[in-house]
């Protein structure tokens, strides 16, 4: 249908109750509604798979004392009961707000919690140093990891705010 074609047919349209954009609009919504979420997909993936990842990489490495003996040991989510639990719920919670793409507003609130955990993950993190011998330790560059899944979490907040304008953009438009 070439363009002249297809504005006759929008005057020819718009004697119903909703004007062609509405329509043009809604159909848009009801096709894409599994589609409308793109990037954010992508960094809620990233999260999850950085956040499983600080399981098995050091956040930071150095002496221990163990029977008044100095012992060099690195710092891993899997050494405390906690972490490992925290770390475990960011991932998670990252993976499943994925899937819950027709629920915006859940999905928002999961990721904003997911990112409150992986904030607090990091603050238990460095409260761990105490463990260790002053000026006896050092963060690793693989702690980098631990604090991108914040970072991604936000992108990912920010792609679905951004979903949440266009929706309602065209909302207006019905």
């Amino acid at each position: 249908m070439n363009l002249c074609a297809f504005r006759a047919s929008v005057v020819k349209q718009r004697s119903g109750d909703l004007t062609t954009e509405a329509r043009n609009a809604r159909r848009f919504t009801e096709k894409n509604k599994t589609m409308i979420q793109r990037i954010q997909t992508l960094w809620l993936l990233i999260a999850s798979a950085l956040a499983f990842t600080t399981l098995k990489t050091s956040f930071f490495s150095g002496n221990f004392m163990v029977d008044n003996s100095k012992q060099f040991r690195h710092f891993t989510a899997m050494d405390n009961t906690l972490l490992t639990v925290l770390t475990i719920v960011v991932a998670l919670a990252a993976l499943v707000a994925v899937f819950l793409y027709k629920d915006r507003k859940l999905q928002m609130r999961v990721v904003s919690a997911a990112m409150v955990l992986s904030i607090l993950n990091l603050v238990y993190y460095y409260f761990q140093t105490r463990d260790f011998v002053p000026a006896d330790w050092a963060f690793d560059l693989t702690a980098l990891i631990a604090l991108a899944v914040p970072f991604f979490l936000f992108l990912a907040t920010r792609g679905i705010y951004r979903d949440n304008k266009i929706m309602k953009s065209l909302d207006r438009l019905r």
